[in-house]
């Protein structure tokens, strides 16, 4: 009778259960979110403590939830409490529980699951709930055996604390209840719903938040917290739209078509996260930039609309660029441009301009960028040299959009060099001939001057500028009138197109261009002169007509063209040539040097290997030729020593490495022949130490040991590369390095 009484009392409690649970589920809808917590069932374990309130071991706790894959979810998964065996009686109030604790901030508005159990004299198992004070409240009780599985279901209007289930002595503290035979209470397949009506906090940062236009990839940063079942969602949007999505790491499985947490606290209640937005999406202009994290019940909290403003698109080309003054050849190295910029709508203000120059000879000064917001203007540009030149103006807005493809283009037009002009040996009938070239502008004008010794004054003659045989030359032509006895010389005038004037009275070949009138008739001046010509090398103030130089370095020719009486003769070519020392790959390098009024020239040898100097004029109509003895050029060998350690003990051997430097030469078949010294106080001498061939990249290594060093010395160490046969190079060494011996 009392166990028929017992589930009487037991199918009462879980009615009115359900009664009240439905009644309070149809009178309050949610308000606040909620979440269903999935445990001991559908291969899901249990997240509850279990405790014993005996003190004295009269219970022991039992958990099997996870099934083998394949097997059915539910066959044999259980949370159980059992009465232990050996143990004869409880204390009455005296129980064990399994507790499921809701998070801080939450609480629980609903159980469900299955519970079965076999009670003997007095035992009971009773589920309840805590509350936010403690305590306990029982809504279901059962006091006699049942081994079928039952489901059972109970809401509260009040979300609780914790949900338990216990296995009890139901009988006051001064009595006890038989664990012979023993006890047991079971659960499975608990649905737990948790109500959780706290926002979470979102915060967001990063690159695209920096302020200012922002373009391409950019990175945004986030911060999400909760105190309740943590953050499972962070969300990035912009103008309304999803831009990025972060499902955080929760507990969590699919059961019955909706995601469940298979922990009482399924998520993490801080989650800091990132990512990068493509802002090519977006089209150009302001955006509204937000951001919501959203945790396990389906709480939001957000930013609040950040405006954030994007450019993707380069600025179009700059409209009508202009030069200053116009686009014609000018002698004056200064550009000055000009344009007017597009309109950019909602995109970015311009913030510069890019531009570029280049011309002859692979001339380019790279792309430079000068900033200023809507600028229009850039002054004072200039160029190398005489040519023409390409200047390329592009646009860069304030995001960094720039397309050097959209440039405008316009030249560049400089001639600083005045024209050429020479006269031609004069010809049969009276006719002056004087030739004008310019490789830039070209010649556009000019005119023939004569004058008679004798007096002050220069006459114009009527002179015709035609086109000459190549581009950049023309040709000025004048008809001598009837002249009277007496000596006459001749000036040519030509002007470019860039307004840069040249004269001359000499003919191509540097003779000056003059006339004698008799009563014969014309006939030139002659007569041959004497020339010699001195010439020296020079490096660093040093001047040798055998010179010895580091190895990369280079030197001067300087020399002077004078005649019998030792004045200088102006506007002659002097032919330079090079010859390498035999070894060297180069083959014999030929310069032309012109000399100045004085008779002096001058030309650069480049850096290399040792050479001989040979310098000569080839004479012309009025003077003769000239030659000298060749002049030597000495280069020293390059090479580098290291060595390791630099600080050893006697008996100890040391490492040393380096390389050889080439230029212009060939490393000889067995390599290059390297001396190790080192300095010898006594002689003040460097003396060897060992020698060493290089590899065919140059390079060499060896060990020396320092034997007989006693007490501690300091010793100066270099490499010398040395002279050997087809070896185009002089002697040279390294810089010295110490190392010092402890004996």
């Amino acid at each position: 009778m009392s166990g028929t009484r017992g589930g009487l009392a037991r199918v009462l409690v879980l009615g009115i259960a359900l009664a009240l649970a439905l009644l309070l589920l149809m009178a309050k809808e949610a308000s606040a979110g909620k979440y269903a917590v999935a445990q001991c069932g559908w291969y899901v374990g249990a997240d509850a403590s279990w405790t014993d309130t005996t003190g004295a071991v009269k219970f022991r706790p039992d958990a099997w939830c996870v099934p083998p894959p394949g097997q059915d979810p539910f066959d044999g998964a259980h949370v159980k409490s059992f009465t232990r065996d050996g143990q004869t009686t409880v204390s009455g109030t005296r129980f064990a529980r399994w507790h499921w604790d809701a998070p801080a901030g939450t609480g629980i508005t609903q159980v469900r699951g299955t519970w079965w159990h076999v009670l003997h004299d007095g035992m009971e198992q009773r589920l309840g709930v805590a509350g936010p004070s403690g305590g306990f409240d029982a809504f279901a009780a059962a006091g006699a055996t049942d081994t079928t599985p039952r489901d059972f279901v109970a809401g509260f209007s009040t979300p609780q604390a914790a949900f338990e289930d216990r296995l009890l002595c139901a009988r006051a503290e001064s009595k006890w209840c038989s664990l012979e035979p023993g006890s047991w209470s079971a659960l499975r397949a608990l649905t737990i719903t948790v109500e959780d009506d706290r926002w979470p906090s979102a915060a967001i940062g990063g690159e695209i938040t920096a302020g200012g236009w922002r373009r391409g990839a950019q990175g945004v940063s986030f911060s999400d917290g909760d105190v309740g079942g943590g953050v499972r969602f962070g969300e990035t949007t912009v103008d309304g739209n999803r831009a990025n999505l972060t499902e955080y790491s929760c507990a969590k499985s699919q059961i019955g078509g909706e995601w469940r947490a298979t922990q009482m606290r399924p998520c993490p209640l801080s989650a800091p996260g990132g990512a990068t937005l493509d802002t090519t999406r977006f089209s150009d202009g302001p955006h509204a930039l937000h951001h919501c994290a959203i945790d396990f019940a389906g709480n939001a909290g957000c930013t609040a609309d950040q405006t954030v403003y994007v450019d993707n698109t380069p600025p179009a080309h700059p409209r009508n660029l202009a030069l200053a003054g116009g686009d014609g050849w000018r002698r004056t190295d200064d550009f000055d441009v000009a344009w007017q910029n597009p309109d950019q709508g909602v995109a970015s203000p311009i913030a510069g301009a890019s531009w570029r120059i280049a011309g002859p000879a692979g001339y380019d000064t790279g792309a430079k960028f000068v900033a200023g917001r809507n600028l229009v203007a850039l002054q004072d540009l200039t160029v190398p040299n005489a040519g023409v030149y390409t200047l390329d103006v592009w646009l860069r807005d304030e995001a960094g959009n720039e397309a050097p493809a959209s440039a405008a283009s316009l030249p560049l037009r400089f001639d600083d060099v005045a024209p050429g002009v020479a006269f031609d040996p004069l010809g049969e009938g009276g006719t002056v001939v004087a030739r004008a070239s310019d490789a830039d502008s070209g010649p556009v004008d000019g005119a023939i001057e004569l004058h008679r010794h004798g007096t002050d004054t220069w006459r114009e003659l009527p002179t015709k500028v035609a086109p000459g045989g190549g581009p950049g030359e023309a040709t000025l032509t004048a008809q001598l009138p009837r002249l009277r006895a007496g000596a006459y010389s001749f000036r040519a005038n030509a002007v470019d197109g860039a307004g840069n004037a040249a004269s001359t009275t000499r003919r191509a070949d540097g003779a000056e261009m003059t006339l004698r009138v008799t009563r014969r008739g014309l006939r030139r001046a002659a007569g041959a002169r004497r020339t010699r010509i001195f010439a020296r090398l020079c490096w660093r103030g040093r001047t040798r007509t055998q010179l010895t130089v580091p190895f990369g370095a280079g030197a001067t020719l300087a020399g002077r063209l004078v005649d019998g009486a030792g004045r200088g003769i102006g506007g002659r070519r002097v032919r330079i040539v090079s010859r390498p020392s035999r070894g060297a790959i180069g083959v014999a390098r030929v310069d032309v040097a012109l000399t100045d009024g004085r008779g002096r020239f001058s030309a650069p040898i480049a850096a290399g290997p040792s050479r001989r100097i040979f310098v000569s004029f080839a004479g012309d109509t009025e003077i003769d030729g000239a030659g000298r003895a060749p002049l030597t050029l000495r280069v020293r060998g390059g090479v580098d020593l290291h060595a390791a350690p630099t600080d050893l003990h006697t008996g100890k051997a040391a490492r040393f490495s380096g390389r050889v430097r080439t230029s212009g030469a060939p490393l000889p078949r067995r390599g290059k022949l390297v001396a190790i010294q080192y300095f010898e106080q006594a002689s003040r001498r460097w003396r060897p130490v060992l020698f060493v061939r290089t590899d065919h990249g140059g390079r060499f290594h060896a060990r020396y040991r320092f034997r007989y060093v006693s007490g501690s010395a300091s010793i100066r160490l270099r490499a010398a590369a040395l002279a050997e046969e087809r070896w185009p190079f002089a002697p040279g060494f390294s810089r010295p390095l110490t190392v010092r011996v402890n004996g």
